[in-house]
């Protein structure tokens, strides 16, 4: 028998009601909801009769205590269904997505340049030609609420990768362009949407660890984009080895999107490896509202097949997050480790060859940072979960990445001219760089109430954080090598400037946080006193810090 029970007033099992206290026959008030409730068929019993549960909130306490009751397990149960199906597909789908992305700079010292005749400067403009229509079509994030998920996921895996397979077969460096161009519409409609999707599925202190896993596949695609660069630029393919680099590369994301077709859930409700019709409602309820009245309503609406997300647009949300200012200051410090985050991957083959190291030696060393990266991410979100803390992580995250930018910056006055010494500064960097932004993204989601205002909170962090590859992708030009010592010090500063935003915002939250506890507590003894106080009801939301 199934642990899960339906709970009524004063702790009675639904089934345990006499059949003279169910409502039959009373025709219920206009603003009263009825709805039919069906026992489980765990219990092997026929369906109950009709429960009445007013929409009236202000005698919330005196209503029926109609909810569903679940245990841990049975949640956790839940919770590792997901884990095991559906982040480790949204992490390959990304891992695709950067790898489609960054590879550019593996195929840059695979011979790309002199092919295409490209004069100084053009590189650079192929990397800010992406991250122009990436910025312009970040708006797109608010779709994931508009379409179903299985069909938008599936259109835009199958769009950047066709993208990324013609790149392949360029005949010159204007057709490269409009290519980057393209592949940068395509990936920003998927990429910066989908924490604001798992949101959909976790709560908020589950949400970094989540995010974690989704974005360390970066550091791992960029790890593999290095050993696989190595692999083809060793080998002799019949094609130009950046040519044959780009046409591999994108293939895999066309198979991929005919998967995401049939594999991608649209919310939780309908998710198909959830195991019976139990799990879903538990996966439904779990999630929505704060307070003993959103629980018993999702209740309702679950058993009674209900799309608790019903697709329907709150503009008042958007308006709301809008003028909030912790979504714009998650924004500057998204925007601040992007500065770094868009230069390190298409950068560092580069670097570390000026650093003396052959071509085919520079491809295989550009991995090793980010597997490191990779599992900096994954511990640092994971704890991050554990503690329900977010400012102390990017805080500690953004020092190391600076710390890692100092050394590089001045190598030469530090006396580590060693490329040995500047090669594990690279380690810090990149760990920093990645681990931050895992943290920044479920911050800004998690401390947002609506599902408008965490879709909106995500478009302000990719609009504005999305700006900063426009300044990082042109921080290396060639004259400043070996070292990069403008670069690297620039890299450097917006990382200590990511350390002092998420100080600034946690200060901003703490105090607001005192602020709703002493309203609370105010109207908790105001209640008390006209003997209405219910524990806990009505505390409302807290941010996390």
């Amino acid at each position: 028998m199934s642990t899960s029970r339906l709970l009524s007033h004063n702790n009675r099992s639904s089934e345990d009601l006499a059949p003279d206290e169910l409502p039959h026959n009373e025709a219920p008030p206009a603003e009263n909801i009825e709805l039919q409730i069906f026992r489980r068929n765990t219990l092997g019993t026929e369906p109950l009769d009709h429960v009445l549960v007013t929409d009236d909130e202000s005698d919330d306490s005196d209503l029926d205590e109609t909810y569903l009751l679940y245990t841990t397990e049975e949640t956790n149960r839940v919770i590792r269904r997901f884990d095991r199906y559906l982040v480790p597909f949204l992490a390959l789908l990304y891992m695709l997505s950067f790898l489609d992305r960054s590879n550019i700079g593996n195929a840059r010292i695979a011979g790309m340049e002199a092919d295409l005749e490209m004069s100084h400067g053009q590189y650079e403009w192929l990397l800010t030609a992406f991250y122009i229509t990436y910025i312009l079509f970040e708006w797109m994030a608010l779709l994931w609420k508009v379409f179903p998920a299985h069909a938008y996921v599936a259109v835009c895996v199958a769009g950047w990768g066709l993208v990324a397979s013609l790149q392949g077969i360029v005949p010159n460096y204007s057709s490269l362009l409009l290519a980057r161009a393209a592949l940068g519409i395509a990936e920003a409609a998927f990429g910066p949407g989908v924490p604001f999707y798992l949101s959909f599925f976790y709560k908020r202190e589950e949400l970094a660890f989540r995010t974690g896993l989704f974005i360390s596949a970066a550091p791992l695609s960029t790890a593999y984009a290095g050993s696989l660069a190595y692999l083809l630029t060793s080998l002799s393919t019949g094609l130009a080895p950046w040519r044959a680099l780009f046409i591999i590369e994108g293939w895999p994301s066309l198979i991929a999107a005919v998967v995401a077709w049939w594999y991608i859930p649209d919310g939780p409700g309908d998710a198909w490896f959830l195991k019976n019709e139990e799990e879903r409602q538990i996966a439904v309820i779990r999630l929505q509202g704060h307070s003993r009245r959103q629980r018993r309503m999702s209740f309702f609406k679950a058993v009674t097949s209900k799309n608790v997300n019903s697709g329907r647009f709150d503009w008042r949300e958007v308006m709301i997050a809008l003028g909030e200012l912790q979504n714009w200051l998650t924004a500057l410090m998204f925007f601040s480790c992007n500065v770094a985050f868009s230069s390190l991957p298409v950068f560092l083959p580069t670097i570390i060859n000026e650093m003396g190291n052959t071509a085919l030696a520079s491809q295989a060393l550009s991995a090793p940072p980010y597997v490191v990266a990779f599992i900096t991410v994954i511990l640092v979100s994971y704890f991050s979960d554990r503690l329900h803390s977010r400012s102390i992580f990017v805080i500690n995250c953004a020092l190391a990445g600076a710390f890692g930018y100092g050394i590089l910056a001045f190598a030469p006055q530090l006396g580590l001219s060693d490329w040995k010494w500047r090669y594990a500064a690279v380690y810090f960097a990149a760990s920093g760089i990645f681990s931050a932004i895992a943290i920044i993204i479920p911050w800004t989601i998690g401390n947002s109430e609506s599902a408008e205002g965490r879709g909106t909170g995500v478009a302000i962090l990719n609009l504005v954080g999305q700006c900063g590859p426009l300044l990082g992708t042109r921080l290396y030009p060639a004259r400043d090598g070996p070292y990069y010592t403008m670069g690297m010090t620039i890299c450097g500063a917006f990382m200590l400037a990511v350390a002092g935003l998420a100080f600034w915002l946690r200060v901003m939250l703490a105090k607001e946080n005192r602020k709703r506890d002493e309203d609370y507590l105010r109207r908790a003894r105001g209640q008390a006193e006209a003997g209405t106080y219910v524990p806990g009801e009505g505390k409302g939301f807290r941010f996390m810090l």
